[in-house]
């Protein structure tokens, strides 16, 4: 390998790597564990491949100009192939909150954009350092940026709702198309679109996480207040007179007595599980962690068992009680949920 390419490389591949460490250190609440940062990263390495047989199969299909396909085409399939790993981790609850919508829609990008540019090293190794620059701190930047921007809107869209209507993440989809096809049409010289793009997104992003900080530790506040009330009112006498008693005491009718007392073991168990994991990101937000120990385990797998005892339609007949939104949701997996 030569000294020029010993210098190349870096250049092309450690800006956007650290980039995402830098976002994932601006977690005060550690949102995301590495493990799970690792495999995203892996998954847009993977939407990489992909999306080079899709633009090859497409470019001999269209017979158009190359520049033409690079500005309007590309930034349509890679986008949108990228987008599907964040729509997944949406669909399975693994994001909550903006600051670990922005990590892990950034993640994407900077495994689509680590192999890209490990693949132009190879082919194209001997450009000249410049170029480098540009594909390292520009194309590399905003493939992750970008992808960061689709996922905050679609989690600002959608941080309310569990069933998600796909349309939601059409907007957040149209910035990020509009945003690549912008960076691929180089109005500005290379090296000043770069700079231009390095200095929009950093105060975006630092804006994204002080809002997301402070969104959380209001909602930390309200719901652990709200849990634990009602696990209070569950442990006492009161709880038969309170409005979810008397819902339960209806279901009387509806279910049989067993399923009915393991829907309040179940409404129990749920809301412990949220005042752990609230208590948790507690923890971290003074620079403290709690590790998962083996009782909270147990309780997942206790849970399991009751949801398959109540069924699907006692779980959706308990939801507001539960709260059971995406956020909510995202919370157990605070504690190491099983998937």
């Amino acid at each position: 390998m030569s000294t020029d390419l010993l210098i190349r490389a870096p250049v092309g591949l450690m800006p956007v790597l650290i980039f995402l460490m830098i976002l994932m250190y601006m977690d005060s609440y550690k949102l995301v564990h590495l493990k799970t940062v690792l495999c995203v990263i892996v998954a847009g390495a993977l939407i990489t491949v992909v999306a080079y047989f899709v633009n090859g199969f497409l470019l001999e299909q269209l017979q158009i100009d190359f520049s033409i396909f690079t500005r309007y085409v590309s930034p349509l399939t890679e986008e949108s192939l990228k987008a599907m790993v964040i729509v997944w981790l949406f669909r399975m609850n693994r994001i909550g909150f903006l600051v670990d919508s922005a990590i892990m829609g950034f993640a994407v990008g900077t495994g689509f954009a680590v192999v890209e540019n490990f693949y132009y090293l190879q082919s194209a190794g001997d450009a000249h350092v410049a170029v480098w620059i540009v594909r390292g701190f520009g194309t590399a930047i905003m493939h992750g940026g970008v992808m960061a921007i689709f996922a905050i809107v679609s989690q600002a869209l959608t941080e309310r709702n569990i069933k998600i209507n796909p349309m939601f993440y059409l907007p957040g989809l149209v910035v990020a198309i509009t945003l690549h096809s912008v960076f691929n049409h180089f109005v500005l010289p290379p090296i000043l679109m770069t700079m231009t793009y390095l200095i929009l997104l950093s105060p975006l992003l630092a804006v994204v996480f002080r809002k997301s900080a402070e969104h959380l530790h209001e909602w930390l506040e309200l719901d652990f207040d709200a849990d634990a009330l009602l696990l209070q009112q569950i442990n006492s006498g009161e709880f038969t007179e309170s409005k979810v008693g008397r819902f339960l005491d209806d279901l009387r009718s509806k279910f049989e007595g067993p399923v009915v007392v393991d829907m309040l073991c179940y409404l129990r168990l749920y809301t412990e599980l949220a005042l752990r994991a609230k208590g948790v990101l507690m923890m971290r937000e003074n620079g403290l962690d709690a590790p998962v120990g083996e009782r909270t385990r147990e309780k997942f797998t206790e849970m399991e068992f009751l949801e398959d005892s109540i069924g699907k339609t006692g779980v959706l007949a308990m939801r507001p009680f539960l709260h059971m939104t995406r956020k909510d949701l995202w919370q157990l997996y605070v504690l190491g949920k099983p998937k």
